[in-house]
């Protein structure tokens, strides 16, 4: 059955009965067949019953696994034999939260007593007993977060306050000396939930005002007034970690010592709140609202974060573009009380018992009754053997639980990190073709919706690798729901004249890729016989690596003498929607551009290379001819009505006359001679590609027009009159037609056309995009210099060649930037592009980087002008209404 998605989403659910929970889907997705999650759930390894009765807590070091509950002490078992190692006793509360600093073998715990306790995972001793500050009344402690760079503990109090505490300071400086904790002040606490009926099970905690903790020969430490942040939420702060994560599965275990920590916090407020780590204390970043109840449970996956929230939904946001990516429905009003990650994998435990594994782009993938009570806590850690990852789980009641998870997407789905790039002083490795290779492994298709996620994927990587490689980068938004941009400059060494600063434009989206006509995995990359085959290899994510591995090659040897600007787009296959608003609102974060460069498209032949100078501009319409009434039986109502089939053909005739010339009064007056020179040109390419001079320049340079396809309401039987009839069509526009005014024209001769028939039916016009045509200087400086690098290393003359088709962007970020953009195709006629078997010849990979190097080193050596003049271009139209 399907149910209505949560306001505002533009998406259902669809359940499936064998796992009874819903499957998140948008709208566009509904019809498609995907294949069913398996039912399988992990081998269990192995259950421990602990006394604890409810396990609140875990945490799990390369030998031990500690466990915290109910009955106030930590459970300390055995990876190897699963045995009770010992017990740690000394809280007289629950045992709300553990976390670890393993390079200082520390073992922290949170209590329901409003202590925080320190053991050594070596020797099992306490070491400290940590009060927070006693005038605040903190209540119970509910989550703990160590940042292992400032060496601090943070608290997340019931209070609503964080509180922490930094050991990297002498401890005479803190510390004050006894030898009984102090008692706990009775708080009197607000109820962060009165909308709620139900509390979160880590609720059940045994907490007790006014205890009294018996004598402690260590050292008590009693945070200072200044390491608080009062009311840092509006509710309990049930869970706290810090961004990068360090823990077992998260791809971000290595120490890095220059890294900006960032703590998380999920209260009961309903929000996810971002603090930057500093010495002196968190400062407030941003804030998500996930209005789904309190925040239970946070994970974090590189800049992904997850948070399991009490009406059993799962918000994801992006921590780097600041947007909500996606809501997981794992199962409506049974709370999300733990997350753990395994690479890109996402595991749930919830309030019923069950837990889900979700692929990386979020399908739930296994789903199994992993308890007999609310899942309240689980990890990802190593085996004793370190060979296998294991997933522990426990519950109220009383199992701790150890699955053996296994990760079948690690290869393909992990970030960078598990796929870094070799040096580049190391020979035995091609950079450019295995960074190409895990680039096409990522599905970036932006016209299905079920690879939304895999095109922010796609994001995330790109960047990261553009960072590898010496670029600073990051992602800026788009729009609401919209791939990011990727942003990243690679910064030239500072010469006699000012450094030029190329924009390269490109995009990491690519067309589906249905099996059917591949010869092998269209999202692998196979080398057969020179070329490299896969979805994406010549558009556009080939020429991306290619000049990517340009410019770190001169940065590597300090002969980068320009600033390289990458922007590259995650929607250029499907229009570019949001993509110059994007770049407008960040413009002043791309700074000031020279030059705009482009590789987007192939050659006219095998041989010999060429440079594109011009595109053809789009007009895209729709037409619609409706009769107002319902479909009809032909044998019933067949001559009795003006058809409106009829009214289209006749519709559609006026456009053109008998020579395919477009009939639309004025559209030919403002096209642009051909002059001699390009006669010659077109000439000369005629020799080359064995087509007439005249087809050429029929496909590049003169207006056309196009009738995509017909389409009409009901089933489309032979005996149904269609009550509506809509045709999609559009017209190539040239310099010097004007945009808006071809737009303008061909409604009006549509309009007029179908008034002069006289018709009962009713016509509607929509411009649905637009985009403006395009055309170099071939005398421009930054041409000729381009020109020459190619001329160089190919030892030949390149082809100039122009383009039929229509790339949006390039007009518009000539007019935003002012200045002029050059194309350099890169892969051959016989490419492919979005087609099966699409492919790139590894040749012209390697010579077109090498190409870009003497361009850009020819740039930085002075071969430009100051500043390039800007071409003849307009604006885009997204969308224009128009009717009859």
């Amino acid at each position: 059955m399907n149910v209505k998605a949560p306001q505002g989403a533009s998406t259902f659910i669809r359940f499936d009965p064998r796992f009874l929970h819903p499957i998140l889907m948008s709208s566009s997705e509904a019809s498609v067949s995907k294949p069913a999650p398996s039912l399988s759930s992990p081998r269990l390894l192995h259950s421990l019953r602990d006394e604890n009765q409810s396990i609140l807590s875990l945490m799990a070091d390369d030998r031990h696994i500690f466990v915290g509950g109910q009955c106030q002490d930590i459970s300390v078992w055995d990876k190897q034999s699963y045995t009770l190692r010992t017990s740690l006793r000394g809280h007289t509360g629950s045992i709300l939260a553990l976390e670890l600093a393993e390079h200082k073998q520390w073992l922290f715990s949170a209590s329901g007593d409003s202590t925080v306790r320190i053991w050594s995972t070596e020797t099992f001793d306490a070491i400290h007993v940590l009060h927070p500050y006693l005038e605040t009344g903190a209540g119970d402690l509910f989550s703990l977060a160590w940042n292992p760079v400032l060496r601090t503990v943070y608290v997340g109090c019931q209070n609503t306050s964080i509180q922490w505490f930094n050991f990297s300071r002498s401890p005479q400086e803190q510390f004050c000396s006894g030898t009984s904790t102090p008692t706990r002040k009775v708080h009197k606490f607000f109820d962060s939930y009165p909308q709620y009926t139900h509390k979160p099970a880590d609720l059940l905690a045994n907490n007790l005002s006014g205890c009294y903790s018996p004598p402690l020969d260590k050292n008590v430490i009693q945070i200072p007034a200044l390491n608080v942040l009062d009311s840092a939420h509006f509710g309990y702060i049930y869970c706290m970690t810090v961004m990068p994560s360090r823990r077992t599965g998260s791809d971000d275990t290595a120490l890095q010592l220059d890294t900006t920590y960032h703590l998380l916090t999920g209260s009961g407020d309903e929000t996810v709140k971002i603090w930057t780590c500093t010495s002196t204390g968190p400062v407030l970043k941003h804030t998500f609202e996930c209005n789904h109840g309190a925040v239970l449970s946070l994970a974090v996956m590189g800049d992904t974060i997850f948070a399991g929230c009490q009406d059993g939904y799962v918000q994801v946001f992006d921590f780097e573009t600041r947007t909500l990516v996606r809501t997981i429905i794992v199962q409506e009003n049974i709370d999300v009380l733990s997350l753990s990650m395994l690479h890109s994998e996402l595991y749930t435990g919830s309030a019923n018992g069950q837990i889900q594994q979700w692929s990386p782009t979020f399908n739930c993938i296994a789903s199994w009754s992993a308890h007999e009570g609310s899942v309240l806590s689980s990890i990802v850690t190593h085996s004793f053997q370190a060979n296998t990852i294991v997933l522990v789980s426990g519950a109220n009641d009383g199992f701790v639980k150890i699955w053996d998870i296994d990760s079948p997407s690690k290869a393909t789905s992990a970030p960078l990190s598990e796929n870094r790039l070799p040096e580049a002083e190391d020979d035995s490795h091609d950079i450019m073709t295995y960074a190409l290779s895990i680039f096409v492994s990522i599905p970036s298709v932006s016209s299905d919706p079920l690879h939304l996620e895999d095109c922010r994927q796609a994001a995330i990587w790109l960047k990261k690798c553009l960072h590898q490689l010496g670029a600073g980068s990051i992602l800026l938004p788009t729009s609401e729901h919209g791939s990011p941009l990727v942003l990243a400059t690679f910064h030239g060494t500072q010469g006699k004249h000012p450094k030029p600063r190329i924009l390269f434009y490109g995009h990491y989206d690519v067309i589906s890729a249905p099996r059917d006509g591949w010869d092998s995995d269209p999202f692998t990359v196979t080398g057969r016989n020179g070329y490299l085959y896969g979805r994406g290899v010549t558009d556009n994510k080939g020429p991306i690596m290619a000049v990517a591995c340009a410019a770190a090659e001169l940065l590597r040897k300090r002969a980068l003498g320009v600033d390289l600007v990458f922007l590259i787009e995650g929607e250029e296959e499907t229009g570019s929607a949001g993509f110059m608003s994007a770049v407008s609102a960040h413009k002043s974060q791309i700074g000031d551009i020279d030059a705009i460069l482009l590789s987007n498209s192939t050659w006219i032949t095998e041989y010999p290379p060429c440079i594109t100078y011009g595109l053809r501009g789009v007009v895209h319409a729709t037409v619609g001819i409706s009769s107002g009434v319902p479909d009809q039986h032909s044998g019933i109502e067949g001559g009795a009505r003006a058809e409106p089939m009829f009214d289209m053909i006749r519709l559609l005739a006026t456009l053109t006359d008998s020579q395919r010339k477009v009939s639309i009064p004025d559209f030919y007056d403002r096209v642009r001679p051909q002059t001699e020179d390009e006669k010659q040109l077109y000439e000369l390419l005629s020799s080359v590609t064995h087509s007439p001079a005249s087809v050429l320049s029929s496909r590049w340079r003169e207006p056309s027009l196009t009738v995509h396809n017909v389409s009409v309401s009901g089933p489309g039987n032979p005996t149904v009159i269609p009550g509506m009839v809509t045709t999609k069509l559009s017209l190539r526009i040239v310099p010097d037609q004007d945009l808006d005014t071809i737009s303008r024209a061909l409604v009006s001769h549509l309009n007029a056309s179908f008034d002069a028939f006289g018709s009962p039916n009713k016509l509607s016009i929509t411009i649905d995009h637009t985009a403006d045509w395009w055309l170099g200087d071939l005398d421009d400086p930054w041409f000729k210099a381009l020109e020459s690098a190619v001329r160089e290393e190919w030892s030949v003359e390149p082809l100039r060649i122009r383009e039929g088709g229509s790339i949006p962007s390039v007009p518009c970020l000539e007019k935003m930037f002012g200045c002029r953009a050059l194309h350099l195709p890169l892969g051959q006629s016989s490419d492919r592009a979005h087609l099966p078997n699409e492919r790139i010849s590894l040749a012209n990979l390697q010579r077109g980087k090498a190409v870009l190097e003497r361009f850009l080193t020819k740039v930085a050596d002075g071969c430009r002008p100051p500043l390039s003049g800007t071409s003849t271009s307009h604006n885009d139209d997204d969308h224009v209404d128009a009717g009859s």
